[in-house]
């Protein structure tokens, strides 16, 4: 198996956008807990959050103890949180709610691919997109470059192939002349590619992390969140990556199933950025999930799905040390359909200003997010 992927030969200040999908629908009432609404503990006596071992974030909310390890993001306010976020599907559906979120609707290919074709300039370079992944999430559908990879080893011209290869194609390339656009096009294109190629060679990735970052080898996520850091830091022109953490589907034993995740998600994220250190100021972290889970617990010591869940913004700028979107309560007049918490923030209008921040025009982002009127949210 080989797999390929066009890099930018730019060295510029490069802005990153990274997405982070909890595959399974995970609880944003036990992520981002309102432990100072009386409700959720009536609803939950087993599963709520107790306040006093909550991280307090503000007057209402408090992260799991678990995920104490993004609180130094919170505190410096590079971490915005906003609840009540998810789609307008109403299916509960794992399959419907995810096709739908990385579709953004029910239009053709993905998001993220349509976002880097509309916000890259033509003259700017071949893009960079990854997923840390065996396959290319739906997001990605559609998108004029993107790979699907393990590691970085994994860029590569084809396993196989004699030593000198590389280095005689390139000036195969590199001697040919003539044949007008089309042929020039070709010859940058190929300068690139062998450009980016010679950089992934240069990059050590044994190298310890910086900054006294320490990411958990035994753990694919952290992996994961590792490879895109390396990409970052040797500029290669990555506009894009998105990488899963999934298991989050709580109907049974909720506390043992996902505190594990919670840990891994926590770590993770936090080595991450200490990491990247001043380059998390180009880069963002949009953590999503395709629905929250009922507000009430159920017989099994666990949630069933509901609709609205909990969204971070990490890194990049944002106006973070908040929770956005307003929170009306969870009084059971307020619930939707069996209990759910509601879906007062689509999430389309949480990625919009953060597409803008990379590049996105603002006369674009309707055909981005096709047939719907957005209402961004205030995060910069």
């Amino acid at each position: 198996m080989s797999t390929t992927a066009s890099l930018s030969i730019s060295r510029d200040d490069q802005r990153t956008l990274v997405v982070v999908f909890l595959r399974g629908a995970a609880d944003g009432l036990t992520l981002v807990a309102p432990v100072e609404d009386d409700n959720y503990h009536r609803f939950r006596p087993r599963l709520a959050v107790k306040k006093n071992e909550a991280v307090p974030l503000d007057g209402m909310f408090g992260l799991h103890p678990l995920l104490r390890p993004l609180e130094a993001a919170w505190q410096e306010g590079d971490l915005a949180i906003i609840h009540g976020a998810g789609v307008e599907d109403e299916s509960r559906s794992h399959f419907e709610a995810q096709d739908f979120m990385e579709h953004g609707g029910h239009a053709a290919g993905g998001w993220l691919a349509r976002f880097l074709r509309t916000a890259l300039p033509a003259s700017g370079g071949p893009l960079g997109a990854v997923a840390l992944a065996a396959t290319l999430p739906e997001m990605l559908s559609g998108a004029p470059s993107a790979a699907a990879i393990q590691s970085i080893e994994e860029f590569a011209l084809g396993r196989g192939v004699p030593a000198n290869f590389p280095a005689e194609l390139e000036r195969l390339y590199a001697q040919e002349r003539g044949g007008g656009s089309l042929a020039a096009a070709l010859r940058a294109a190929a300068a690139g590619t062998f450009e980016g190629l010679h950089r992934l060679e240069a990059i050590d990735v044994k190298a310890a992390p910086a900054h006294g970052a320490s990411y958990d080898e035994k753990d694919e996520f952290a992996r994961g969140l590792r490879q895109i850091a390396l990409l970052i830091k040797a500029r290669l022109g990555l506009h894009a990556a998105s990488i899963d953490l999934g298991g989050w589907d709580s109907h049974f034993t909720q506390q043992t199933l996902i505190e594990p995740l919670l840990r891994r998600l926590a770590a993770g994220l936090a080595a991450f950025r200490q990491d990247l250190g001043a380059a998390m100021g180009t880069t963002s972290v949009v953590v999503m999930t395709e629905f929250g889970r009922r507000v009430a617990e159920n017989a099994s010591f666990g949630t069933d799905h509901g609709r609205g869940g909990a969204m971070f913004v990490l890194g990049g700028g944002v106006r973070g040390g908040r929770v956005l979107g307003g929170w009306p309560g969870l009084q059971p007049e307020l619930l939707d359909g069996p209990g759910d918490l509601p879906v007062w923030n689509n999430y389309r209008n949480v990625l919009a200003p953060v597409l803008q921040r990379h590049g996105a025009p603002p006369d674009a982002l309707g055909k981005i997010f096709p047939d719907f009127a957005l209402a961004p949210l205030g995060l910069y």
